[in-house]
């Protein structure tokens, strides 16, 4: 079985997203596809799961002519895909969900269903509850959700859509004997990632797409160093942090205990100082994400004390949090970050207009974008609908955003899903915002970024820190079992 994509081309405005894209795989084969934000892979994705209408050119499995008009379509056809962000129903329960996953079982007996998503729950060891409503879930479950729903549909082509993202290490790594397991027996992987050391560690061949067309295809193993040229045009050198000079306190906690779903954190004491950067390790669901989103007020603490600076936050929402120096970033771009249905234009509406009954000049909203657009390097036009930005220029939007005179940015996974340059872009924005006394407290999945960017690190298992280090004393290896839950 083979599937060929030939001359895929695809526009909007006057940007060709795909251009002339040809590729072709073949059953048992794991096929690798890189490329930066704005490179066109989510294009070809969306084109693949019906999403999108090609332009021009044929899709072909095993030499028949597909015709995806609807995702209806794709799933038909065999190809089954894993998004990047979770195509889940916040609302309804996981079992709900699952059934959801296909129109003509939608009406199977629960029973019978309930049966084959314990298996597949228990084959790849995913702890999900079939009655819980999804909204209470993490991003990592909800991915988890749709690959058992994936799973059910028993397609012929599978397509994983940075699938590592917001999962743990230990779950990666039976998503990887799963999906090698997958393509032994005869199933087409196409896997798309960022992290060059995933592709090679999964992939037998990868394709590289720059500016909607192909780079060039690589039989695997092959230096990191040709992929990246490859993806860039140009190879980046190591970079070098250079510290800084911190200053007193700027954010404390106290006795902190919040719960927020399944996951809670309890705290004794958290200091951070001005300029300080904080990264906080920890497996999905550790207490990470609860702990960031009690800072911020988006979630409230049953109990404990916040002070930033000389403000006590108790008893203050997030609005309020926000006028006095704290700023959110969630993992959840569309979900939380942004509005998808809203433009660049209206987004700056609403930052810049917080009274209410206030007159919106929209005139100047429309040339604020324009200069946001410019001065944040943002692939789009004021016109931009969030929904239609690739995943690095949301976030770079979500940065725009950003008050100008925050004393503390809170972020959960700041770089998730980006290219290796976007990645770059952010943390060279985030370095020189430290360097105007701007505290940041992150969390990442990423091991390699938590000990590239944090002066200091703490470590999270089962709703506890239960590890702390300065930068002079970090052992990669006394982290990691730390975050499993050995050695503590």
């Amino acid at each position: 079985m083979t599937l060929d994509v030939d001359k895929i081309s695809k526009h909007f405005g006057n940007v060709y997203a795909n251009n002339n894209v040809s590729l072709s795989i073949d059953s048992g084969e794991i096929h690798g596809l890189l490329g930066e934000n704005g490179a066109g892979k989510s294009t070809l994705v969306k084109i693949l799961s019906g999403f999108f209408e090609k332009e021009a050119g044929e899709i072909r499995l095993n030499d028949q002519l597909l015709d995806l008009s609807s995702p209806k379509d794709s799933i038909k056809c065999g190809i089954g895909i894993l998004h990047q962000e979770p195509m889940v129903f916040l609302p309804f329960s996981v079992l709900d969900n699952f059934l959801i996953g296909s129109t003509d079982q939608f009406f199977a007996p629960r029973k019978e269903a309930l049966k084959q998503f314990q298996e597949i729950c228990n084959k790849f060891d995913f702890e999900l509850d079939p009655d819980t409503p999804v909204s209470l879930l993490t991003i990592g479950q909800r991915q988890q959700l749709e690959i058992a729903r994936l799973l059910w549909l028993d397609p012929k082509v599978l397509i994983f859509d940075e699938p590592t993202n917001a999962i743990s290490p230990a779950q990666r790594e039976k998503l990887f004997a799963t999906i090698q397991q997958l393509s032994t027996e005869g199933m087409l992987v196409i896997f798309v990632s960022h992290k060059l050391e995933e592709v090679a560690a999964i992939c037998d061949s990868v394709t590289v797409l720059r500016k909607g067309k192909v780079a060039g295809s690589k039989k695997l193993p092959c230096p990191q160093s040709e992929l990246i040229e490859l993806m860039f045009g140009k190879l980046f050198p190591s970079k070098e942090i250079k510290d800084i000079q911190k200053g007193g306190i700027q954010l404390t906690a106290s006795n902190l205990k919040s719960i927020e779903g399944r996951e809670s954190i309890e705290i004794t004491n958290f200091e951070i100082r001005k300029s300080e950067i904080v990264g906080i390790a920890g497996i999905e669901g550790a207490g990470q994400r609860t702990f960031l989103r009690t800072i911020a007020g988006r979630n409230s603490a049953e109990s404990g004390t916040i002070i930033s600076g000389r403000n006590l936050l108790n008893g203050t929402d997030y609005h309020q949090r926000l006028e006095k120096g704290l700023y959110y970033m969630p993992a959840d771009r569309l979900g939380e970050g942004l509005i998808s249905e809203l433009t660049i234009t209206e987004h700056i509406a609403l930052v810049e207009n917080k009274k209410k009954n206030q007159i919106i000049d929209w005139e100047m909203c429309y040339l604020r974008a324009a200069e946001l657009i410019a001065q944040f390097q943002i692939q789009g036009t004021p016109e931009s609908k969030a929904e239609s930005l690739s995943g690095g220029n949301q976030q770079r939007l979500m940065f725009a955003l950003m008050p100008t005179d925050a004393d503390t940015i809170l972020l959960e996974h700041p770089t998730r899903g980006l290219d290796i340059e976007s990645a770059d872009w952010i943390w060279n924005q985030l370095l020189d915002m430290r360097s105007d006394d701007c505290s940041i407290i992150f969390s990442s999945s990423d091991f390699e970024e938590l000990l590239s960017y944090s002066d200091r690190i703490i470590v999270c298992f089962a709703g506890r820190i239960v590890g702390e280090f300065e930068r002079n004393e970090f052992n990669p290896e006394h982290i990691a079992l730390l975050m499993s839950g050995s050695q503590i």
